[in-house]
């Protein structure tokens, strides 16, 4: 079985560019994650390589599968210059080890928390998972894998993350279209969710 990672990393550079930094984080007991940044213009984003080494099982499933599973990569878009935004490489990295760590299945429309601030500063301490497809195409394996697919983050504040528990990831991301809300601005404060 070939290694999923170097296909991972030619899809983000085809879609994303050449990366201008990296950084690796290894937990206990888990695969090496890295964290790769491409800019673009006044656009910074950062993706993980590393998660779809392995596919995601179902916590609830007696034996993991090694071959068969969902495989994916997480990508947070932001702007530049606004917030010291490098700093999200490790827990960008933390949630790409949730599913060795913890067991969990990442998909559209989960929050992801990761209980401090993403980086110094930041009102938010989860993200919501968007749909894939937008931005970096999903990487098709040979069979019998599937495919890899790259999930956009959306952070989100601690009152929006309670607002999308009540009322479901589609209504948050209507809110926020219906606001006009700037998803990558850094330092934007919660959207109004009477």
């Amino acid at each position: 079985m070939a290694d999923v990672l170097p296909l991972v990393e030619a899809r983000l550079r085809s879609a994303l560019g050449e990366p201008d930094a990296r950084a690796a984080v290894t937990f206990l007991g888990t695969d090496r994650i890295e964290v790769l940044r491409f800019q673009e213009g006044d656009i910074v984003r950062y993706a993980t390589l590393g998660m779809s080494a392995q596919p995601m099982t179902d916590p609830t499933a007696v034996l993991a599968d090694p071959v068969k599973g969902p495989r994916t990569e997480l990508v947070l878009s932001v702007r530049a210059g606004l917030a010291d935004t490098d700093k999200v490489l490790r827990p960008l990295a933390i949630l790409a080890a949730s599913p060795q760590v913890e067991g969990v299945v990442v998909a559209p429309g989960a929050s992801l928390d990761v209980g401090e601030p993403l980086w110094p500063g930041a009102p938010f301490t989860s993200v919501l998972v968007a749909e894939p497809g937008g931005l970096v195409e999903d990487l098709e394996l040979d069979e019998p894998l599937d495919p890899v697919r790259f999930l956009p983050l959306l952070p989100m504040t601690p009152n929006e993350a309670a607002w999308k528990r009540v009322h479901g990831a589609q209504a948050l991301q209507e809110r926020w279209l219906e606001r006009g809300t700037d998803l990558r601005d850094p330092r934007r404060s919660t959207v109004a969710l009477d």
